[in-house]
């Protein structure tokens, strides 16, 4: 049995080697692409990313907007389908939860006599007959007058472009984050300030580059933002349904 010289058998077993390598650098370079099948808006810079999905709000007729928000007032956890015409919803405090129902500017709000009897007790005229009209007010749609100190709070529960202009505004240097996927849907994040600490915002990249969540800086909340451009029927509700309170509502409080 004759042996090969040195040299050679140095040469073959230098040749699997170098396949082994020519073929690891070609799978790396044919590894899967994050933006394959996207919109393109992953391969932005930050800035280019967030006007693009402002963009994307501003010409949206309708989104669905669920999550929490913290301010001085106190916590509010909001479910709410809005639109240019109106909302319609809950929002949920930290004693109560209540609907709010906008179509046009006639805002209504319907709540449980637990909500009524809570907010009469809070406003100090508890009683026997806040409690019997408590009963009568629980599960229907109570006007709430335009000239009420409540009306201008709980409207911006419902109003569609106050809300997204003051949930989805980035402060500081903007910078691209990971991907990610929210609901099933494909995202790229962009945060505000160092480590996030003005807002981060989950940008789709399936479809029209939406919103798709944002989380407020400071911890004072996420929000998530669904169903884009899906418009949802408005209605006032019937007069059997709808009770005038006939005075100044009570003062609605988160804490």
């Amino acid at each position: 049995m004759s042996t090969l010289p040195l040299a050679t058998r140095a040469r073959r077993a230098a040749v699997p080697v170098a396949l082994c390598a020519g073929l690891t650098a070609l799978l790396a370079g044919c590894a899967e692409d994050p933006d394959e099948g996207t919109n393109g808006v992953g391969r932005l810079s930050a800035t280019a990313i967030e006007e693009k999905a402002q963009s994307a709000a501003d010409a949206a007729k309708a989104v669905r907007l669920s999550g929490t928000l913290v301010s001085k007032g106190g916590t509010y956890k909001l479910n709410m389908r809005l639109k240019e015409g109106g909302a319609a919803g809950s929002v949920t405090t930290k004693n109560s939860t209540f609907e709010l129902l906008r179509v046009g500017e006639a805002l209504f709000l319907k709540a449980d006599a637990g909500f009524w009897a809570h907010e009469e007790q809070a406003g100090g005229s508890a009683g026997p007959a806040d409690t019997e009209a408590a009963d009568k007010l629980q599960d229907k749609y109570v006007v709430v007058p335009q000239g009420d100190p409540s009306y201008k709070q709980l409207r911006g529960f419902t109003d569609m472009d106050l809300l997204l202009d003051g949930l989805l505004g980035l402060h500081g240097k903007v910078e691209k984050g990971d991907r990610d996927r929210i609901g099933g849907v494909r995202t790229v994040k962009v945060k505000g300030g160092q480590e996030g600490e003005g807002g981060t915002l989950d940008v789709s990249l399936d479809g029209i580059p939406y919103p798709v969540q944002f989380a407020r800086g400071g911890g004072a909340g996420v929000v998530v933002l669904s169903e884009w451009d899906k418009d949802f029927p408005l209605a006032e509700p019937a007069k059997a349904q709808t009770v005038d309170y006939g005075k100044q509502l009570p003062k609605t409080k988160a804490d």
